[in-house]
């Protein structure tokens, strides 16, 4: 597998992010991790994500970071990762701390994985102890990430939000 690197969305990144956005639509898939860019007709729209989402989100708007995965050697995007930085109830409930997706052409690499590692090392040099994610039950992919990640199953929750297709969601922690 090749090294990844995580980087903040430029304008380097446009046709690649565009692409990936109408792969994930045409699969029918959400956008786990990727700052609503299912609701944009641009990229630049997407960039501007603090705009965006406090006029979408309102008192519920919880400031994250975003980044693209990114192979180090062919500047390959192969994902997309979020921190939320705090968890509202609505995200402790159902979204926790960090949301990702891979692209579709990029899956079943090991992508997913690093990715959540990376991310997870530089959370844990920033202070952070202690992350929640949350995860479609059925999305077995996803929770084998998470549990390689060092995840601990807590419960499961009725998915009153709408995002999962199996109606329950899973929720784990990760010890830094």
């Amino acid at each position: 597998m090749e090294h990844i690197k995580l980087v903040v969305p430029n304008e380097n990144y446009e046709s690649q992010v565009m692409i990936a956005r109408e792969d994930i639509l045409n699969l029918g898939e959400h956008f786990d991790g990727c700052e609503g860019l299912e609701d944009v007709s641009s990229y630049t729209e997407w960039l501007d994500f603090e705009n965006r989402l406090k006029a979408r989100y309102g008192e519920g708007y919880v400031p994250s970071d975003i980044y693209l995965a990114v192979l180090e050697d062919t500047d390959i995007v192969v994902g997309i990762i979020d921190f939320r930085h705090y968890l509202s109830d609505f995200l402790f409930q159902y979204g926790g701390h960090i949301g990702y997706s891979v692209v579709p052409a990029q899956r079943r690499k090991g992508y997913g994985t690093e990715m959540l590692r990376i991310m997870l090392e530089d959370l844990k040099q920033r202070g952070e102890k202690r992350l929640l994610l949350c995860v479609d039950k059925e999305n077995i992919p996803s929770v084998k990430i998470i549990t390689k990640n060092g995840g601990i199953l807590e419960n499961e929750v009725e998915d009153g939000a709408g995002f999962t297709d199996s109606g329950i969601i899973q929720r784990y922690w990760i010890d830094l």
